[in-house]
């Protein structure tokens, strides 16, 4: 049997409040997270990603504490990620209430951690969180950035990718840096190059922007799509995502 295509919407958090920007930059205010993750509960989302985009360690009080918010209003899986650096942050982030943690920066500077992690939680709590930048020195074409894509990490995409897979992670929050926020489709190369190489669920993000970019994600091997701004500001609802899904042949919930 076909497993259902999830849906994801993301909430880019800082300090409390959910923003958006392009590649990361000239973030603009969306709104309340706990509101915003209430909504999109109701209205069909599948999983919530939630990424503290500060996750500086002044403020892991308040992230702990909209983490719990959330997860007292919504009854779907949350993913949680920024700033995740030890296997206590992984223990926290989950006793406040998320499904799953994603772990992204700390990962490319200290591996053992998605190992320890996966090994203490089980692989089903550790996604691979990488934020991928096209970069023709590196073998696959494809570099991991670390710090929200703001530096290179040396690192080949698809070998990091493979590496962390190997490790325990159970899950790829795939995003693509070149495409994020720009509305003009999912990376599709990108997807493909890492479905040939690992297994594991794919989460395609970064670059969704009208309703025909999530199909060919899809085809090209993702397990779920997600997407922020088209969502926060309107531009059409997870159903209409659903819709398109289903009307291209593709179970959804």
């Amino acid at each position: 049997m076909t497993l259902a295509v999830r849906v994801i919407p993301c909430l880019d958090v800082d300090q409390g409040r959910v923003v958006k920007g392009v590649n990361f930059v000239d973030l603009v205010d969306a709104g309340d997270p706990v509101e915003l993750a209430r909504k999109y509960s109701e209205s069909g989302a599948d999983e919530l990603v939630f990424l503290d985009i500060t996750a500086s360690s002044s403020n892991r009080e308040s992230t702990y504490d909209v983490v719990r918010r959330t997860a007292d209003e919504i009854f779907i899986p949350l993913t949680v990620g920024g700033g995740i650096r030890t296997t206590t942050d992984i223990d926290m982030m989950l006793r406040c209430g998320a499904d799953k943690v994603g772990i992204n920066t700390a990962g490319l500077a200290n591996p053992e951690l998605i190992s320890q992690g996966a090994n203490r939680f089980g692989s089903q709590c550790i996604v691979l969180s990488v934020d991928v930048r096209r970069s023709p020195q590196h073998p696959s074409g494809f570099e991991a950035t670390t710090h929200g894509g703001r530096q290179s990490s040396g690192r080949d995409a698809l070998e990091w990718i493979v590496e962390a897979t190997q490790r325990g992670a159970g899950e790829v929050l795939l995003n693509s840096m070149d495409a994020d926020g720009t509305k003009a489709g999912f990376d599709i190369e990108l997807i493909q190059s890492v479905r040939k190489c690992v297994n594991v669920p794919i989460i395609a993000s970064g670059g969704a922007g009208e309703l025909a970019h999530f199909t060919p994600a899809i085809q090209a091997g993702a397990n779920a799509v997600l997407a922020a701004s088209v969502f926060h500001f309107g531009t059409f609802t997870i159903s209409d995502v659903k819709d398109e899904l289903r009307s291209n042949g593709f179970p959804v919930r």
